[in-house]
């Protein structure tokens, strides 16, 4: 049993501290907010109960006293409990709060600091809040009272300091914000700066003085989440802005894939400064139980020649079994391996077996040609893949007159539900299955409308069924697709 306040930080997966994110692994159940990013979300373990309490202005569906009786309820039960919270818990996160029932009730509890927006938008903006030239000191300040009253700030205090002064929740209050510091004495040319979604990938910042921010802001839609910066340091935001650089920043795509797990494809995209849009993905389930089909194949492993894996996940779930046999690795050395795919390849190699075959075409027709090749008479094939896998492979490896054993090693669980995707004409694909995954979970959405780039032929030939204009990369890999992308958004 144990409380966790783990701060989430601003919004971007990188900033989640480590201990953080082991906290959330742990957890039995979990209560967020809603300024916790998406990729963040998309980490959740599904063995937990997760409960929904954010809170919007003005809104508050589940008010702060509950959300503090649920964390003692749920840590009475003797789970664990984590309070996912946006920044960090102590910085306006009204974590002390949260605590106090918590003592009051001998729960144990620690709490997981989190990267504060105070700091991370200006750096984000290129602003650095402290600097020797122009200022010595930073100041937190929130721009959000409670019920809606004015806001009591010690303007004169405040400027007299001659620091940074960085406002949360503050865009509601520009106005009156950037009025109070030139009324107690500001000069009005101060560089001022709003910075809107700050550390996410559709960032926007703008930057003026005190006395022109809230025209800019109104003029540009600003809303919330932002921050306010004023003080000297804003001047420095164009010299030190190392987001807009990016050649993809400002450009947004969506990434459909049939596996879960992380996404190299993504977390390269987002690298080069794309807004993206990772749609769900299936959960994997293993059908590697005691008297499975793999499990008696693997018994009699010595009958075959050649160990063929058509994805990653299958690589995975096969030596997951092997382990769970209380089997040696050594017990494969006599066989020939064949990958289709980089990633299922470089997934193999992890486990110290480099593949033998590879084909330069990552569909199931392009290994069964190759293989027609390499497979001497006598051979046979172990093929471990999902459940209903594409026929093509053991079709053109019968007509081969090739012996096989097709055994499905895993399947997905296809928990539809419809997806609001972004107003974007580009989607990603790595997979034919990625393909009919994002059709099936879209709703309302003129397909005939979306640029899909695919990661190989039969990828582009299903996206093309669904009546979707293709672009394929010139290399079935990941590093191939990412290429494209560039060369298609810049």
């Amino acid at each position: 049993m144990l409380v966790t306040l783990v701060g989430a930080g601003p919004g971007d997966k990188g900033l989640l501290t480590l201990k953080g994110a082991q906290r959330i692994l742990e957890a039995d159940v979990i209560l967020h907010d809603r300024f916790v990013g998406p990729e963040i979300m998309a980490m959740l373990p599904e063995s937990a109960e997760i409960i929904d309490v954010g809170k919007y202005v003005g809104n508050h569906p589940v008010p702060q006293e509950e959300i503090n009786k649920m964390l003692v309820e749920k840590a009475k039960e003797g789970k664990n409990v984590v309070r996912l919270k946006g920044g960090d818990p102590f910085v306006f996160g009204r974590g002390g709060e949260e605590l106090e029932l918590l003592v009051e009730n001998n729960i144990p509890f620690e709490v997981v600091p989190g990267v504060t927006s105070a700091i991370s938008g200006p750096a984000y903006a290129g602003i650095p809040v402290t600097h020797r030239d122009y200022a010595s000191s930073f100041h937190i300040i929130t721009g959000h009272a409670r019920n809606n009253e004015p806001t009591n700030i010690d303007f004169e205090a405040l400027v007299r300091t001659g620091g940074t002064l960085v406002f949360l929740m503050g865009v509601s209050s520009l106005k009156s914000i950037c009025e109070g510091c030139i009324s107690a004495g500001m000069d009005k040319d101060m560089p001022a700066a709003v910075v809107e979604n700050a550390t996410y990938n559709n960032q926007r910042k703008f930057v003026g003085t005190v006395s022109t921010l809230p025209s800019i802001a109104e003029e540009n839609s600003v809303v919330s989440p932002s921050l306010i910066i004023v003080g000297k340091v804003c001047e420095l935001s164009m010299d030190y802005d190392w987001i807009s650089g990016r050649p993809l920043h400002g450009k947004s795509i969506i990434v459909a894939r049939a596996s879960p797990g992380t996404s190299r494809l993504s977390d390269n995209l987002r690298e080069l400064g794309a807004q993206v849009f990772e749609m769900p993905s299936p959960k994997i389930v293993p059908l590697t139980e005691v008297g499975s089909d793999i499990r008696m194949a693997i018994e009699e492993i010595d009958s075959f020649s050649w160990l063929v894996f058509t994805s990653a996940v299958g690589v995975n779930t096969f030596f997951d079994c092997i382990s769970e046999m209380g089997l040696d690795i050594r017990e494969l050395h006599h066989l020939n391996t064949a990958c289709v795919g980089a990633e299922t390849a470089r997934e193999l190699k992890k486990r110290g077996i480099n593949s033998d075959y590879n084909p330069d075409e990552y569909n199931g027709v392009a290994l069964a040609q190759g293989l027609s090749e390499l497979v001497n008479d006598g051979d046979k094939l172990l093929i471990t893949r999902a459940k209903d896998g594409a026929e093509d492979l053991t079709k053109l490896l019968t007509d081969a007159k090739i012996q096989f054993e097709d055994v499905a090693i895993y399947d997905k669980e296809l928990k539809l539900k419809e997806v609001v995707i972004p107003e974007t004409q580009y989607a990603a694909f790595t997979s034919s299955s990625a393909v009919q995954w994002f059709s099936a979970s879209i709703k309302e959405v003129d397909l005939s409308k979306i640029k899909a780039i695919c990661i190989g032929k039969s990828t582009a030939e299903k996206a093309m069924s669904y009546g979707m204009e293709t672009i394929i990369s010139e290399k079935a890999s990941i590093d191939s697709l990412v290429t494209t992308i560039k060369e298609l958004l810049i």
